[in-house]
């Protein structure tokens, strides 16, 4: 990179987590906070959350040492990203993939199965697209295409990955949806229509799944700092607006996501099943999800950097 700051990031927690063991040989499993032989499939792995300049999740999940496969709709990207990645001795893969498109998603996971002998122990929905106008303004086709990208492959991709997680003995979905799910913003109805969907269909998944191992977690941010967002952030009014509602001031970091989809993919958050909940200031509290009452005890972290990313994990008890 140009700044050197990602490779070195990269480096370091390597490094940090070696170190690690050694001092602390003894005294615990420190392989709970570790990816090493783990597999992972993240899709749309060089845009967006994933890549401000490089791609953060893909980068976090290999630091831990994971092996990665990753795809985009871009070749030239994609090529891009990987000549770096191979480089600094990454185990990283990838394929141009378009996920709106359903033989595509098929072809992927089949290759992913290939790849990784029948097994996948996580899988990250990274791929989404935003069209900011209003409900009026959007055409049908324009509706398609959001529907298509952001809902249709979290649904379709969980259920042709389910095979290989479940294989895996321990696997882990980790949807990266929006706030704007959550609450209304300047994102456009039917892209927080996508997302309100996706948090939901996490709530379902993590119920049906829990008895084969399989953890699905809805990561719910708000304005992250990317390429994607330099529109938004280029209009001072709408950006003085939105970083008003942000008790740090400030928008998030695209590792202060990735860094959470890491844990939600580590030994040491097994016991975690998940739902996305509404926006929430630090400390406050949210509201359990009707229907797990019953069946379970819920505890609730709300890992809130700033008001605008919320997520909430609930440990489900065993009946």
């Amino acid at each position: 990179m140009a700044d050197g700051r990602a490779p070195a990031k990269f480096g370091e927690v390597k490094r940090s987590v070696e170190s690690t063991k050694k001092r602390k040989k003894g005294l615990g499993d420190f392989t709970r906070w570790s990816l090493q032989g783990k597999t992972a499939l993240v899709t749309g792995g060089t845009r967006g959350i994933g890549v401000p300049s490089i791609c953060r999740v893909v980068e976090e999940l290999l630091a831990l040492g994971a092996a990665v496969h990753t795809c985009t709709f871009n070749e030239a990207e994609l090529n891009e990203r990987l000549k770096d990645w191979h480089a600094r001795g990454c185990r990283v893969t990838g394929s141009v993939c378009d996920v709106s498109m359903k033989e595509q998603r098929e072809h992927l996971v089949r290759d992913v199965a290939c790849q990784f002998g029948g097994k996948l122990d996580i899988l990250v929905d990274n791929a989404g697209i935003c069209i900011r106008k209003s409900a009026m303004e959007h055409s049908a086709e324009e509706y398609s295409i959001v529907m298509a990208t952001n809902l249709e492959p979290a649904y379709h991709l969980s259920l042709l990955s389910h095979p290989l997680l479940k294989a895996s003995g321990s696997g882990s979905i980790v949807f990266i949806s929006s706030i704007a799910g959550v609450v209304a913003l300047f994102s456009g109805p039917i892209y927080g229509m996508t997302k309100a969907g996706m948090n939901q269909l996490a709530k379902n998944l993590a119920c049906e799944w829990a008895k084969d191992n399989i953890r699905i977690n809805s990561i719910a941010p708000g304005y992250i700092s990317t390429s994607l967002t330099e529109g938004v952030f280029s209009n001072k009014e709408l950006r003085d607006n939105i970083l008003s509602r942000a008790p740090l001031r400030r928008a998030g970091e695209p590792e202060e996501i990735s860094s959470i989809v890491a844990f939600l993919c580590m030994p040491g958050s097994t016991y975690t099943a998940t739902r996305s909940g509404r926006a929430c200031c630090p400390g406050s509290r949210a509201g359990c999800a009707a229907g797990f009452e019953p069946q379970a005890v819920i505890r609730e972290f709300e890992l809130a950097r700033h008001w605008d990313i919320a997520v909430i994990l609930c440990v489900v008890l065993a009946v």
